[in-house]
């Protein structure tokens, strides 16, 4: 067998053999099959798509090239989620706990942020002490004993999906919905766990721009989990304008904080209300949606959701005072207020320009070698439809840069704020459930 008689097949449309497709990427894995093949190869795809069966198999093959976490000492059915990326996404510190205080394991492992979407490890890094790197066993004794643990992914996990990765994003083939499906999917079925709960967002500040490509998305990756016998759900989300009030690791930890105190924003609460009574029911501890959402509801009001995020950080070495004490984590050298010209309602508030700015205030990454300012970050005092009078506080600005830095920024965001005479509705967090 060649790698260039399958490109071609591939090129000219043709349905790739199961065979053909491990072959390609267990050759890439091991480095006999180079990187301009497999370049050529994603291209192809890119250009000519896959079947489901073909995407199936794309996803097992990867999930195999590396490690498969066992997670069957863990007692009960495991539950993860995942989410394809947005501004002041913070849904997993507040649905983790959620989820485990009803009584569900959730086993989650995560990645870094990039760009002007923030990365779950990176804000429970701004916790002093926290630990990301745990091993299976650890992973295993957190959830048996609390019922959640947040990690980061072992290096042994889909080396397959980091050399593809690496190659589709210096090669323009990013965008193809077979390969970020098996990306996705491969890491979350080699992590072990039993049902996967997908977060596919949409919008300016989502990978996902239109409400079609992530339906599109969602459908092939629930598809996927289904072949390969896992339960998998997919929540359609709006990220036209950030999820919650805070964007930045420190002010997300504590609106996260507040979140699970009963004091979160509308639609982060909602995503999470949402999103955790269907990973209730796919553990078998709540028999429908509406019964889930009752669970989830009574965990904030009585605490316990709060007490299973303080269990979390302590397990995993985290200092819990700044949990208990959140005015403890430190405030930027600069904290610049950002006041309205004019009365009306915020018509629009680009998610994409919200977040790429808390990135250039040190907030956050623009290669995985940049050092994050964890206290950096933009504190929204107004979402869409909101109405604002003149001088009123639109937003809060914190970082560490320079004046020189950070007045650009600043005048950026202030822009992205489009206020209008007419009242304007807000936006609806949900857009669709797929299973």
């Amino acid at each position: 067998m060649r790698v260039v008689d399958l490109i071609i097949k591939k090129r000219d449309g043709y349905e790739l053999s199961d065979e053909e497709i491990r072959f390609w990427i267990k050759g890439y894995t091991e480095g006999s099959i180079p990187d301009y093949q497999s370049s050529a190869m994603s291209m192809a795809i890119l250009f000519k798509g896959m079947t489901k069966r073909e995407i199936s198999t794309l996803t097992d093959a990867m999930m195999h090239s590396g490690d498969i976490v066992d997670l069957s000492k863990i007692k009960g059915i495991k539950v993860d989620k995942h989410s394809t990326g947005g501004v002041g996404d913070k849904t997993s510190l507040v649905l983790g706990p959620m989820v485990a205080a009803c009584g569900a394991k959730l086993a989650k492992m995560s990645g870094r942020g990039l760009g002007h979407t923030g990365g779950t490890l990176d804000k429970l890094e701004s916790i002093p002490g926290f630990q990301i790197s745990r091993t299976e066993e650890q992973l295993i004794k957190e959830v048996n004993d609390i019922g959640c643990a947040i990690i980061g992914q072992t290096k042994s996990l889909v080396p397959a999906d980091k050399k593809l990765y690496a190659l589709r994003d210096v090669t323009g083939t990013v965008e193809s919905i077979p390969l970020i499906s098996a990306s996705i999917m491969s890491k979350k079925l080699a992590s072990g766990t039993d049902a996967i709960l997908l977060d596919v967002t949409l919008g300016e500040g989502a990978f996902m721009k239109n409400i079609d490509q992530a339906r599109e998305l969602a459908r092939t990756m629930v598809d996927i989990g289904k072949h390969l016998n896992r339960n998998t759900i997919a929540v359609l989300s709006d990220m036209s304008e950030p999820l919650g009030m805070a964007v930045g690791n420190a002010l997300e930890v504590k609106e996260a904080i507040e979140s699970l105190h009963g004091r979160g924003p509308k639609d982060l609460m909602k995503l999470c209300y949402t999103s955790g009574s269907i990973m209730l029911v796919q553990a078998h501890i709540a028999k429908d949606r509406e019964e889930g959402r009752k669970m989830l509801e009574e965990v904030i009001k009585n605490g316990k959701a709060f007490e299973k995020f303080v269990e979390m950080v302590k397990y995993q070495g985290g200092d819990v005072s700044y949990i208990l004490h959140p005015e403890k984590f430190e405030i930027s050298r600069h904290v610049i207020e950002i006041r309205a010209d004019r009365s009306g309602y915020v018509q629009s508030l680009n998610a994409l320009t919200i977040g790429e700015s808390s990135m250039k205030l040190g907030g956050g990454r623009e290669t995985l070698d940049d050092v994050i300012d964890m206290s950096a970050g933009i504190l929204l005092n107004k979402k869409v439809a909101s109405r604002v009078e003149k001088g009123e506080l639109l937003a809060t600005v914190y970082t560490n840069k320079s004046e020189e830095e950070y007045l650009p920024v600043v005048e950026t965001i202030k822009r992205t704020f489009v206020i209008e005479d007419r009242a304007f509705e807000e936006l609806d967090v949900i857009r669709e459930i797929i299973d």
